[in-house]
């Protein structure tokens, strides 16, 4: 872990909430801060909003950018959707395939929220593609900075 301040808020819906427990298990035994927002039990009917919700808040919420989030659902577009409302919030969405895509989500973007398409991706696949979004740092390229300021200073 190159960050020991770091801490990672976990949320999911029902389509995302086995992946999510296993994650969890798995950045704990990794030693990471874990913080699940939700849910805490699997609800078929419940509402990703609300989740997506309370960990974009957390996020944005951080001045020191010591606080990502991991976020589960079915496709995990509709909850970016939701988590990239908050000011500050960058993020990603991935639903397997090609690593660069993770990679330069950090690189690039330094994205602070991974979101993850729970119904296309295998727990070993979720798990590398997290250890490669965590481990990978933002370039602070000047033109990648200027751009992200730009993106978090729209209202």
């Amino acid at each position: 872990m190159s960050n020991p301040n770091l801490q990672l808020i976990l949320a999911s819906d029902h389509a995302g909430f086995a992946l999510k427990e296993v994650v969890k298990k798995f950045l704990e035994s990794k030693k990471y801060q874990v913080l699940d927002v939700g849910a805490h039990e699997l609800v078929p009917e419940d509402d990703y909003p609300v989740y997506m919700t309370a960990a974009a808040m957390k996020v944005a919420q951080d001045i020191e950018g010591n606080t990502r989030a991991i976020i589960f659902g079915m496709s995990g577009q509709g909850e970016a959707m939701v988590a990239n409302r908050f000011p500050g919030v960058r993020t990603a969405v991935w639903y397997g395939g090609n690593d660069d895509i993770i990679r330069l989500s950090r690189e690039h973007n330094n994205a602070n929220v991974l979101s993850i398409g729970a119904k296309f991706v295998s727990e070993e696949e979720a798990k590398k593609a997290i250890e490669l979004w965590l481990e990978t740092p933002f370039s602070n390229e000047e033109k990648h900075a200027r751009r992200i300021e730009q993106i978090d200073s729209i209202e």
